[in-house]
């Protein structure tokens, strides 16, 4: 299961995924996982990039998955989307003081050499998540739920004395008086 790691400043929460993870449920599932994947990375760049007050991360992760899917009916947009998201990983790395692989290489990678672009994305991401969760831990908290109260455990009973039991009296039954003969 993927670690998850706040986003400093957000109510929203990161992945840290295993980027073989990402390389073999894309494999497993044909390529549909790839744009579950393709969207949760750019939604936590749009995250990062809000937290920071910058649209330089992104603004819709929605946009950039469409662009990959139906924009490969027009062939620029997908090519144009893989770019823009390796270009917002290397602002989130500046923007957390992490070196990184450039935009130009890693789009070229992905293109190339799918899996290996995918797996060099998701490591990349994965430090600039961990990095600005460190850095972000001199921020205040953010709001949190508050706490659930946990029901005390049952009590041992304790045994109380069985005060003797009172004999109640009982009333006494009506007096029967005997029966005269009927008078003729």
């Amino acid at each position: 299961m993927a670690e998850q790691v706040q986003i400093a400043g957000s109510d929203y929460w990161g992945k840290i995924r295993h980027p073989l993870g990402i390389v073999g449920l894309t494999l497993i599932t044909l390529g549909i996982y790839w744009f579950f994947w393709y969207y949760y990375l750019n939604k936590e760049l749009a995250e990062m990039g809000k937290a920071r007050n910058t649209d330089e991360l992104g603004t819709s992760p929605g946009t950039s998955v469409l662009a990959v899917t139906l924009g490969a009916f027009i062939l620029v947009p997908p090519f144009v989307s893989v770019y823009k998201t390796w270009d917002r990983k290397c602002k989130a790395e500046d923007a957390t003081g992490q070196v990184g692989m450039e935009a130009g290489l890693g789009f070229l990678l992905t293109i190339l050499i799918g899996p290996v672009g995918m797996y060099i994305l998701q490591s990349n991401l994965n430090k600039v998540l961990q990095a600005q969760a460190v850095a972000g831990s001199s921020l205040p908290p953010a709001p949190l739920a508050p706490p659930v109260e946990q029901p005390a455990p049952p009590a041992e009973p304790v045994e109380q004395p069985v005060p003797p039991a009172e004999p109640v009296e009982q009333p006494a039954p009506p007096a029967e008086t005997p029966e005269q003969p009927p008078q003729q």
